[in-house]
């Protein structure tokens, strides 16, 4: 469509700096005075509304001018935005974010570096390896290496990549253990397995990422070997020895296990330890998913709870949990630094000659790839690690408090306990069945969506649907939590009644 709007691009530059200053802090001023009276996660505008609202804004209109366009913006999106910051936040794995973080991201927006090239970062590229190489000391690796990424989806997808690519390498007859680092050469050498003989071990709690990355590197989806879980639905270690055994008796490679450092949906960890036993025994490289565990790094008093997180040769982490920075921001690290080098791939317009000059380019499955780094420096710099982590082990410990709130209740059923901060439960209260506490799940949780005071998720454990919170807000107390359930308890009691009353037809009730 042609248009005949001679309205001028505003951009950064010199000339504009004051503009910058004028804008950007009209609209924090905005958003601040927003943050201040946010009380409820969200509005109760409902959806039909809100998806007029947005069909309505012809994007091919007059320009309204950069101070009334985000004015405009401020009441269509911040207006009914959801706020991760309120008590009443309970459903997902979204946090508060640390305030010199959101900070950064405002210097990353106006500046806008990519850290794929040297010349177009230069220091940034130092700070993110820096940063990389604090996040890989806390695992447990000595010289470990990593890139960021966008999300945990995408750490998975490349470490599997990373391990797909070393398992179809020509391999040494007498193969180096999982912990062995990557050597360049081998005295005898084997032919590389197809595709279709790759084995990648997980479970049924096992992030869903796993399976799509198997798909996304060619694999078959019965490249998914399901391993047996204990009652917690922890990955068995024994149970992971007999898979291997009898995948290499089917004439199968073994490419990869993925071990889990809090799972989705129950928040437990997978006996990494003993994991890595079977791993080092049977010479299989072992990816960590610890996208929600993570923050246990640098906690005070849990970090045992990962110990064998350093035996394994790659391990993701999600910032944008529980290290409570703003999204995105996630890191894959590795062990062996030579492992990154699996998937780069030669440009000449990118990758330099001099090898003098970092080259991030060759690490990342992205080109252009935001500073994320910038954001985890600034929060250190600021608070410091203890201080992410006692934020951390504060929602662990209100998950536990939440627990025996759930427990002392006649109308809640606690499905499954956790090791981090997720609470899985059920109305029922006495004489309802199992029925109609499952068929009480999605309304509940709608109803609760559509009003925006109390906001809770839907899974699915042990063939039965529960409601699910996700606890990640370090400044909400135990008496937030019970209040918050007695609204639970009251909506689902609400909408039980509201079920049985008679259906009125031309004045008669039937």
């Amino acid at each position: 469509m042609t248009s005949l709007d001679t309205t001028p691009l505003d951009m950064i530059s010199p000339e504009t700096a004051q503009h910058y200053r004028e804008a950007v802090g009209a609209t924090v001023d905005r958003l601040a005075d927003r943050i201040a009276v946010a009380a409820l996660p969200t509005t109760d505008t409902p959806a039909a509304d809100l998806h007029e609202r947005v069909a309505a804004v012809d994007l091919d209109g007059p320009a309204l001018g950069t101070e009334r366009a985000l004015a405009e913006l401020d009441e269509l999106f911040v207006r009914e935005a959801v706020w991760f910051h309120t008590p009443g936040y309970l459903a997902h794995l979204n946090c508060p974010v640390a305030l010199p973080a959101v900070a950064a991201e405002a210097v990353l927006a106006a500046v806008n570096p990519s850290v794929d090239t040297w010349d177009q970062s230069r220091i940034g590229t130092d700070i993110e390896r820096h940063v990389v190489d604090w996040l890989a000391r806390r695992i447990g690796f000595r010289a470990g290496d990593g890139v960021f990424t966008s999300g945990g989806s995408q750490s998975n997808l490349q470490a599997l990549l990373l391990a797909r690519e070393a398992a179809t390498a020509d391999t040494a007859t007498a193969a180096p253990t999982a912990t062995a680092a990557p050597t360049a050469t081998a005295a005898t050498t084997t032919l590389a397995p197809a595709l279709t003989d790759l084995a990648v071990f997980a479970t049924a709690e096992t992030h869903f990422s796993v399976r799509k990355s198997v798909r996304l590197l060619g694999l078959p989806d019965s490249a998914v070997v399901d391993v047996e879980t204990d009652t917690a639905g922890r990955v068995l270690p024994s149970a992971l020895a007999l898979a291997i055994a009898d995948a290499r008796a089917d004439g199968r490679t073994p490419m990869a296990v993925v071990a889990t450092a809090g799972t989705t949906d129950r928040g437990v960890i997978d006996p990494l330890a003993p994991i890595a036993d079977v791993c080092d025994l049977e010479g299989v490289w072992l990816h960590v998913d610890a996208a929600y565990g993570c923050g246990l790094l640098v906690s005070p008093s849990r970090r045992h709870l990962l110990d064998g997180i350093e035996r394994a040769r790659s391990v993701t982490t999600d910032l944008h949990k529980s290290f409570f920075q703003p999204v995105s921001s996630s890191v894959l690290v590795v062990r062996h630094p030579a492992d990154l080098r699996r998937a780069s791939w030669h440009a000449d317009y990118l990758n330099p000659e001099d090898a003098t000059e970092p080259n991030q380019v060759d690490k990342s499955l992205q080109t252009t790839r935001r500073f994320d780094a910038l954001k985890l420096w600034a929060t250190l710099r600021a608070s410091g690690a203890d201080a992410i982590g006692r934020a951390f082990d504060a929602v662990v410990d209100l998950a536990a408090e939440t627990h025996a709130i759930v427990q002392a209740d006649r109308d809640l059923v606690l499905v499954a306990p956790t090791q981090l901060s997720t609470v899985l439960f059920r109305w029922q209260p006495a004489g309802v069945s199992d029925e109609e506490s499952d068929a009480m799940v999605a309304p509940l949780r709608a109803a609760l969506l559509a009003e925006g005071r109390v906001l809770i998720a839907k899974t699915v454990i042990d063939g039965r649907p529960c409601n699910k919170l996700t606890l990640l807000n370090p400044a909400t107390t135990a008496e937030q939590m019970r209040a918050s359930l007695d609204h639970v308890v009251a909506t689902a009691e609400r909408l039980r009644a509201a079920s049985s009353q008679p259906t009125v037809t031309g004045g008669a009730a039937r």
